[in-house]
């Protein structure tokens, strides 16, 4: 069943309006008709089964005629933040991350960016952003859009840290030197309902500098394995193994809680 995103602005009674490119991608992609079925999800996360009534100058309406009970969130929210990569290795990092779970993405001016952000395309670079987490998140039946961010200087970063429970720093040092403890130790850590904020380099990795900052600040350093991963690869690794940590280990999401 085919997904969208809508406003509580959206909902009348029982009702749903829908304008925009998700009505465009109803009439004229998908080529719906009145009488089949979407779903609506609502910013608590709420999935609605709406009946299509009526389709009309790309405006649809929708009917309610079920709610929907789904556990598609991770029990954590995990958020990534990456020094900037290329456009596109940082939008595949986007698009997977969010079907995998990502609460949200933050990238941030690290010291070895090669992509140096451009102020006068802001508005539209992150937009694009939005948009491909949004249709990511609609692909993959999720209840909530995961946030991005637009570009954050080192120093909010280290802010944005102070606002979770436990951070992180995938560093290749701690891989060639063979400590992989730390990262099923902190996942190990997270309970339900609690925030995880790890941070990656870009394509020349972190600075020493920077890594000594991020330690100062509470940032433990991880590795992500024996191998030493792309900037764009590593988001992912660790995104999976929540996933097995929190969903697959153990039945009702009761894995690693020591």
């Amino acid at each position: 069943m085919q997904r969208y995103f809508v406003s509580n602005q959206a909902r009348q009674g029982e009702m749903v309006a829908i304008g925009g490119d998700d009505a465009h991608h109803i009439a004229r992609v998908m080529r719906m008709k009145p009488g089949e079925a979407i779903a609506c999800v609502f910013p608590d996360g709420r999935t609605a089964v709406c009946e299509i009534e009526q389709i009309a100058n790309e405006h649809v309406q929708a009917r309610i005629v079920q709610w929907k009970e789904e556990r598609r969130e991770l029990p954590v929210r995990i958020y990534i933040a990456q020094g900037m990569p290329k456009g596109e290795k940082w939008e595949l990092v986007i698009q997977k991350g969010t079907e995998l779970g990502a609460a949200g993405f933050l990238p941030f001016a690290a010291d070895r960016s090669v992509v140096k952000w451009d102020a006068k395309k802001a508005e539209k670079k992150v937009e694009r952003w939005k948009k491909i987490a949004k249709e990511a998140a609609e692909q993959a039946e999720r209840t909530l859009v995961p946030e991005v961010w637009a570009p954050l200087s080192f120093a909010e970063l280290l802010a944005f840290g102070e606002t979770v429970d436990v951070r992180l720093f995938a560093y290749e040092e701690e891989a060639r030197n063979a400590r992989h403890a730390a990262l099923p130790a902190l996942l190990s850590r997270l309970r339900p309902g609690g925030a995880l904020l790890a941070v990656f380099g870009p394509e020349g990795g972190f600075s020493p500098e920077e890594a000594e900052t991020l330690r100062q600040h509470g940032f433990l350093p991880c590795s992500l394995g024996p191998r030493i991963l792309r900037t764009e690869t590593a988001p992912l690794y660790l995104l999976s193994a929540a996933s097995y940590e929190w969903e697959l280990r153990a039945p009702d999401g009761e894995a690693g809680r020591a």
